[in-house]
């Protein structure tokens, strides 16, 4: 076993470097999914709104714009929950490869400290930040899932302020006021849910 060792020559740079490789795939497998979900999904909701438009211009705001938009808004929040939640899904497996991938560039200034003037290196507080993943509470709000979670909300509120004027004969301080509060609680949740997801220990945190 020595002697095939001997003859092979240490195979740990050589493996760490595929394991570079894979998780830089991974990441990038990610990274796509997540951007074609979105786009998707707001090709969705721009098609739909046009869709909305069209309906009301030919209705001249009757009944069939209530009875089409109660129809297609909470149909676009529901693809836009589900895809937050993929979204989510994803930039979470993206954080955990990246944060794998700086933890192997700690292992390359370690076993060869000679290529540290050459290479960045950074900090164990900073591995995420150089990759563009900071752990800052206010990240969370730019990523895609965040986007998402905010149109989703805009839809889902938009949707309740359509019901209420309806339910109360047109009224618009009973329409807007529903749909903000609807709106923001449905922003609030999704929102919380991240954070509850962050604070299971199941996002990257520094050291």
């Amino acid at each position: 076993m020595s002697g095939a060792r001997e003859a092979g020559g240490d195979p740990r740079p050589a493996a760490v470097t595929t394991e570079h490789f894979t998780l830089q795939g991974a990441r990038a497998a990610t990274i796509a999914e997540s951007t074609g979900r979105a786009s998707v999904f707001l090709v969705s909701v721009s098609g739909g709104l046009i869709a909305l438009g069209f309906v009301a211009q030919a209705s001249h705001l009757g009944t069939a714009i209530y009875a089409f938009g109660l129809i297609l808004l909470p149909t676009l929040a529901f693809v836009g929950l589900v895809t937050f939640h993929r979204a989510f899904q994803s930039g979470l497996e993206d954080a955990i490869y990246a944060d794998r991938i700086s933890r192997l560039r700690a292992y390359y200034f370690d076993a060869a400290p000679e290529i540290t003037p050459y290479l960045l290196s950074v900090a164990a507080q900073q591995r995420l930040d150089i990759q563009g993943l900071s752990t800052s509470p206010a990240q969370k709000f730019l990523t895609i899932a965040g986007t998402v979670a905010v149109i989703t909300s805009i839809l889902t509120g938009s949707a309740a302020g359509l019901l209420g004027a309806v339910l109360s004969d047109h009224s618009s301080a009973v329409a807007f006021s529903s749909g903000a509060v609807i709106a923001v609680a449905a922003l609030t949740l999704m929102i919380r849910y991240i954070f509850a997801q962050v604070a299971r220990g199941l996002y990257p945190q520094e050291d």
